[in-house]
């Protein structure tokens, strides 16, 4: 079996918009930002000026613990770009403060991942400005 792991510099990065610049600079002091209406408590799902809930345009950014459980996930064997290693593990997973994420699972055997699992967050820099969120599990496996 061979362990998952955080991929190395140099894989394709993502070019931060100006609504999303503030979760990319939290990755990159290692917090993990997530954005919560102040009208209604509603969790975005991606970086908006509008809540999704309720349309209001009160939208801030708070800091997450950084727990979860891990809702779903794949194994990939056959990279869509050269420059990734496998294998890895891209996974959906649910924080403890109501908002999910779609990350990856380091720090174990893909075999050992399961529905629920509970995971904590972990950064690994992929590039000079770019550092990424991954899960690993917090029981041990």
């Amino acid at each position: 079996m061979t362990l998952l792991k955080a991929q190395a510099r140099g894989i394709p990065t993502p070019s931060p918009s100006v609504h999303s610049q503030p979760y990319w600079d939290g990755c990159r002091e290692e917090r993990l930002l997530f954005q919560r209406c102040a009208s209604c408590g509603f969790s975005a799902l991606r970086p908006s000026t509008v809540c999704a809930s309720c349309r209001g345009t009160s939208m801030a950014w708070e800091q997450s613990a950084g727990f979860g459980s891990l809702y779903s996930w794949t194994v990939v064997w056959r990279p869509p770009d050269p420059s990734f290693s496998v294998p890895y593990a891209p996974a959906i997973v649910r924080l403890d403060e109501e908002f999910w994420l779609m990350s990856a699972i380091i720090g174990c055997q893909a075999d050992d991942l399961h529905d629920g699992m509970r995971v904590g967050v972990m950064f690994h820099p992929v590039s000079d400005s770019v550092t990424l969120p991954y899960f690993s599990p917090l029981d041990p496996v």
